[in-house]
């Protein structure tokens, strides 16, 4: 059963959305398969595909083949008849010729194009537009869409008529110009084959296809499309197939919360992270393995399924998230006794089970000094640094940051909120949010390791943050951090002494200014996203649970700050944290009033963006460097790499990156993975979960 018909199986979730949710229904989602010599291919070295009375036929250099019940099968290619080319300059070099029902002829030549009109009379076209006029002597690709619309390619751009003409190059969004071939696809949609993928374009938006994640080499030689929107692509290393099928954003969760149970729980307590795979792709072969933030990662995933039975009520997701909450705590019960016991309170990053290798052979004490000598002058040596419990049966991993907290408060918020339903699973989250909230109390407000000392991460204290200079970066995210732990211990756990510890932090030491600090960064496109990632969680719980008026303004004219730098990121999840805490607020300064509401296409582009989400999770390698619709970022918001974004100031589609996380860098341009990790799809379950929860989505 392939991928999609598993998919099309999965039940849809019934969802009761608020009157104001975008009903978005079924939705045309991409997914890709090859076919090769071990498909019945005389080659993989195919030079064309046809679709002639119904039937796709492939033209390789041993010969031709006819596609018939999911394989290949050599055939004799059936004639294809001329269009009458009498009349057309003797002396021209044929590139394509596309024929219409009316008589006309159009032909791509190397020195120009020429149309033939239903008369007979042919004549060389020069397209204009505007203040624009082309003359192309090297023109790739010509086709007649559904439409009757006259298109070519050619590298300055692409060109249609229709009565009148249309030009595209890279400032209207064309994605590459380095042509090979056009096709006309479904109700005027047009392919364009280039030597660096497929782009297709329905009028208004342009979509690149390019990578193994679409296609299986990145030289097209020609396209064929069938009537409901499946494309066909001949390349050298076989024949490539992307589908069009109808799917509902909750069949994609329900596929990817189910490759989850499948793949990605690891230890029976059930850490959620992406596996390595044995093979490039294959998907049947795959090894589990420890992450620096699995209780990060963990905890995003839990709230996503806390979400999801808030929204549902589905009784399999509150299972997901009561084992999520275990897994949680049990970082912080392993932490006790054994070797070197940490501090109450203190949770763990991740456990590895003592009967397998032993992780400390790996991270040794050298290993930390070099890495504080070469890359991290404040980075931690602690001996061990993965300690083993009291019963023996596991490791745990010290120096825990504050990306775990952030992500264990998160949960533990939504958790106790949406899903504990008695009053015994209600005091497992108070008493265990009370012991890491004391933790941090006691210790000056820092996260205390079995050494006695801070962690590298995890400082909170005023100290750190307002009087040392090393600390600065860190001050506005982690005085956000810390205020937020405070007054979500004091919601969970009724407990007043942690909002007066929140406000002695704001009163005595300006930790309410220091989150007016939204970045320390240099705008769109700079900065780092794991700190976005933790700041918008810190504010969602922040927002919720501080009750004064102006504390609240003053805590959500931050948060508009950051969020206007992230807008351009395409990211559901922030806008969808931003929408739910910040709509309605109004923030005054000494010159105006200023509704703090979410403005724009944020909707839009986040309901965009998840059902752009690829059903593909595997880490294949994309390149977009190279495209002419691109704008690279200024050197003061560069780091490594290629970074840029799109002519309209935002990132490139979701399905033309690779997204793990919502941690990942969004403004790089170039994607270098080998098709041997598999991410898990949680990154699409918090976000649709949340959406459907705040009545901004239903399905």
């Amino acid at each position: 059963m392939s991928l999609f018909d598993r998919l099309v199986l999965v039940a849809a979730i019934a969802v009761t959305a608020a009157a104001a949710a975008v009903r978005v229904g079924t939705f045309p989602s991409e997914m890709r398969t090859f076919y090769t010599t071990a498909s019945g291919l005389p080659s993989n070295d195919v030079l064309a595909v046809s679709i002639r009375g119904g039937r796709l036929f492939a033209r390789t250099g041993a010969g031709g083949a006819v596609f018939s019940n999911g394989k290949w099968i050599r055939s004799e290619l059936p004639a294809e008849k001329s269009p009458n080319l009498k009349g057309l300059p003797g002396d021209v070099s044929i590139r394509q010729v596309a024929s219409h029902a009316d008589g006309r002829v159009a032909v791509a030549t190397e020195e120009g194009l020429f149309l033939r009109e239903p008369s007979g009379k042919w004549r060389e076209l020069h397209p204009h537009e505007g203040f624009r006029s082309w003359h192309p002597k090297d023109v790739r690709g010509v086709a007649f869409d559904t439409r009757g619309r006259l298109w070519f390619a050619s590298p300055p751009g692409v060109g249609c008529f229709d009565g009148e003409w249309k030009l595209y190059t890279g400032h209207d969004g064309l994605p590459y110009n380095d042509f090979t071939t056009v096709a006309a696809g479904e109700k005027g949609v047009v392919w364009f084959g280039t030597r660096r993928g497929a782009i297709r374009f329905d009028g208004s938006t342009w979509e690149y296809r390019q990578g193994l994640r679409w296609l299986p080499s990145d030289e097209i030689r020609s396209i064929a499309v069938e009537e409901d929107g499946d494309a066909w692509f001949a390349t050298p290393a076989g024949v490539g197939l992307i589908e069009r099928r109808p799917i509902a954003l909750s069949q994609k969760a329900r596929f990817f919360e189910d490759e989850i149970d499948k793949r990605h729980r690891r230890t029976p307590y059930g850490y959620v992270d992406s596996v390595s795979l044995e093979r490039p792709g294959d998907l049947s072969n795959w090894a589990q393995h420890d992450s620096d933030n699995d209780g990060l990662w963990t905890s995003m995933y839990g709230a996503g399924e806390c979400f999801a039975y808030a929204a549902t009520r589905d009784p399999l997701a509150k299972k997901r998230a009561d084992a999520a909450f275990r897994a949680l705590r049990f970082l912080g019960e392993v932490t006790r006794g054994g070797s070197h016991p940490a501090p109450q309170g203190f949770v763990a990053r991740t456990i590895l089970p003592t009967s397998g290798p032993n992780p400390n052979v790996v991270y040794t004490p050298q290993r930390d000094r070099e890495r504080q000598a070469t890359r991290d002058a404040l980075w931690k040596v602690i001996v061990p640094r993965w300690p083993t419990s009291a019963d023996g049966k596991w490791y745990w991993k010290t120096d825990t940051s504050s990306d775990e907290l952030d992500g264990h408060y998160f949960f533990y918020a939504v958790y106790y909120d949406l899903v504990a339903a008695n009053e015994d699973e209600r005091k497992q989250v108070r008493d265990h949010v009370a012991a890491v909230t004391d933790h941090l109390i006691r210790h000056g407000y820092n996260v205390v390791d079995h050494d006695g000392k801070p962690t590298r991460w995890g400082v909170f204290s005023p100290e750190k943050l307002n009087h040392d200079p090393l600390w600065f970066e860190e001050r506005a995210l982690n005085s956000l951090s810390i205020l937020s732990y405070l007054r979500t211990a004091e919601h969970i756990t009724g407990n007043t002494k942690y909002g007066e510890a929140a406000r002695e932090l704001m009163t005595k030491h300006a930790y309410a200014m220091n989150v007016m600090i939204a970045k320390t960064n240099a705008g769109p496109g700079s900065g780092n996203q794991s700190d976005d990632e933790m700041a918008f969680m810190n504010f969602y719980c922040l927002l919720k649970y501080e009750k004064e008026p102006k504390l609240r303004s003053t805590f959500a004219f931050a948060f508009s700050r950051r969020w206007m730098m992230e807008r351009y990121e395409l990211n559901p999840l922030f806008n969808f944290i931003y929408a739910a805490v910040a709509s309605g607020i109004e923030y005054e300064n000494a010159f105006r009033r200023e509704d703090l509401s979410p403005a724009g296409d944020w909707l839009a582009e986040s309901i965009d963006t998840l059902k752009r989400y690829p059903i593909d999770r595997v880490s294949w390698g994309l390149s977009n460097s190279h495209r002419t619709d691109i704008v690279l970022l200024p050197p003061y918001a560069r780091e490594e790499g290629q970074r840029g974004n799109r002519r309209d100031g935002r990132v490139l589609p979701i399905d033309e990156r690779f997204v793990d996380k919502w941690n990942h860098d969004p403004w790089a341009l170039d994607y270098h993975g080998n098709g041997r990790r598999l991410a898990d799809g949680a990154s699409f379950l918090l976000p649709y979960y949340m959406g459907l929860y705040h009545g901004f989505i239903a399905d």
